[in-house]
């Protein structure tokens, strides 16, 4: 059996997704300058959601720690989702919704960059980290979401909502918007070794 009709339909559908970011262009820019402004201030961004933008944190903090496109010194970045152990034993002792809250209390500091994924907008481990962070650290938050956000717009600086409520082609315009935020940061950062 051929899956042509489908797979055209996918497609289509991721690409007139990420076609729709050209609306956000503002939004990517200031995520960018943020990150710089970050980066400037000698702070940090911790990045983190579950399942696959778990995923996409780990690659984030790939991009940012090694490097995107120029060879350059490193920028501070830490997924919170690669640590097992403290994971797995806050997760157990305690509770899964405050696996990210707690590594915000250790990591954070004022104006460090807090930067959540969710599809959903709805992920309650993501809500709690953000709220820790805004209220009781004074962290500034990124959030991309899914089509309206979800309860993590009220909690973030910035949101960036995809315009879609399809799980895999919201994370695929993920990709490419932090796929351009960090090849815009090192832009930014270090013009001066432009080649």
């Amino acid at each position: 059996m051929k899956n042509y009709n489908y797979i055209e339909k996918c497609i289509r559908e991721s690409y007139g997704i990420k076609n729709s970011l050209v609306e956000r262009i503002n939004d990517i820019e200031k995520i960018a300058n943020e990150i710089v402004r970050c980066y400037k201030m000698q702070n940090k961004i911790l990045i983190f959601g579950n399942g696959g933008s778990a995923a996409d944190a780990q690659h984030i903090a790939g991009e940012l720690v090694g490097r995107f496109k120029k060879e350059r010194r490193a920028l501070s970045a830490i997924a919170l989702t690669t640590d097992t152990s403290v994971l797995t034993a806050w997760s157990n002792d305690y509770n899964f919704e405050d696996v990210f809250s707690r590594q915000v209390e250790a990591h954070a500091k004022p104006h460090d960059i807090l930067l959540g994924i969710s599809t959903s907008g709805n992920s309650k481990n993501v809500i709690r980290a953000f709220q820790k962070g805004k209220y009781q650290i004074g962290t500034y938050n990124i959030s991309l979401t899914g089509e309206g956000g979800g309860k993590l717009k009220d909690l973030s600086h910035i949101c960036l909502d995809v315009n879609s409520k399809d799980t895999p082609r919201i994370q695929e315009a993920h990709e490419l918007i932090y796929h351009i935020v960090c090849d815009l940061v090192e832009q930014k950062l270090f013009l001066e070794d432009k080649k």
